[in-house]
């Protein structure tokens, strides 16, 4: 015992290296537990990666697994619907508006030019409208791969570009592209087309303005049978508006001015009279009353000048046609 003292009576210092060397042999079991549980987790969580892809090969797919794809999946769904809708509306506010110029007759006289397929812009605006038309889905819900989203994102744009670039060359040109004689054709139809759609024009005036525009376009602006519907759909709107109720009146008026005119004046002449100058007596003129169907009777009548009585007046005669009476000059 007394040698161990001794010992460490001559060797203390030796405590120190001696402590050093202990905690670094700890520190170093410590990093090796701590790699082998870092390597016992991610042992687990392959393990349970394998075992999921095991699973949802086998189609049994864990239930938090199955929720996460289905509302990626819908909300992949819910955007592409989104974007199908925005390029729907856009597409269909397009082609209003190039049915405004289409289907408007009075516009394609002003801007001749958008109706022309032989003007470059016009041609190439009409290409874009093919392509888009036929990239179209059938509805939002279609489904579709990126690539067909993106083909007809790009043909919708493309579309949207031609038109407004169409639209400004047809502003700019109007009629410009026509002779002097054509233009003078084609302001007399912008007049006459006035004309017909116009509710204060008779009938006979709207029909006649219609055919003359027609005759005013031939060889110069292609009206497309649409156009051609539009327009007449407007002139019978314009005729049933204004004169749907009066148009049998107008025409019963037309016909039957004379006979109307006949019975005013008689109306406003009266029965020509005679007085007598000392008997007194009145000798009344024969009065005629229309039927219903228009044939009138002449029924003379005479009163006895003192006594009062009145004799039976003589049976009339039929006749094919009542006779004028002359008119006094007075009323004329």
């Amino acid at each position: 015992m007394n040698d161990v003292l001794t010992w460490l009576g001559h060797y203390w210092w030796l405590a120190f290296p001696l402590m050093g060397i202990a905690g670094g042999i700890g520190k170093s079991w410590e990093r090796a537990s701590k790699r082998r549980h870092e390597r016992r987790l991610e042992t687990l969580r392959l393990k349970g990666e394998i075992k999921a892809a095991q699973l949802a090969a086998r189609g049994i797919a864990p239930q938090q697994t199955r929720k996460q794809v289905r509302d990626a999946a819908a909300e992949e769904r819910a955007s592409t619907v989104q974007l199908l809708e925005r390029l729907f509306s856009e597409h269909d506010e397009i082609t209003a508006r190039w049915l405004d110029y289409e289907l408007d007759v009075a516009k394609l006289i002003a801007f001749p030019a958008m109706s022309d397929g032989r003007q470059p812009l016009t041609a190439a605006f009409l290409r874009a409208k093919k392509i888009a038309d036929t990239l179209r889905p059938a509805s939002a819900d279609a489904k579709l791969s990126e690539g067909e989203i993106a083909e007809y994102v790009d043909a919708v744009g493309d579309y949207a570009v031609a038109f407004d670039i169409a639209e400004r060359d047809a502003r700019r040109l109007r009629d410009a592209n026509f002779s002097e004689m054509e233009r003078k054709r084609l302001d007399r139809a912008r007049h006459l087309l006035t004309v017909a759609l116009d509710d204060a024009a008779t009938q006979a005036e709207r029909n006649l303005a219609y055919k003359r525009v027609r005759e005013e376009l031939d060889g110069l602006i292609l009206l497309s049978d649409e156009a051609v519907e539009v327009l007449e759909q407007k002139v019978a709107g314009q005729l049933g508006s204004g004169s749907t109720a009066g148009a049998p009146a107008a025409a019963a008026a037309s016909i039957g001015a004379p006979a109307a005119a006949d019975v005013a004046g008689a109306d406003a002449s009266g029965a020509p009279t005679t007085d007598a100058s000392a008997s007194g007596t009145a000798t009344g003129a024969p009065t005629t009353d229309a039927s219903a169907s228009g044939t009138a009777t002449a029924a003379p009548t005479t009163d006895a000048p003192a006594s009062g009585t009145r004799r039976p007046a003589p049976s009339p005669e039929p006749s094919p046609e009542p006779e004028r009476m002359p008119l006094p000059r007075e009323e004329r």
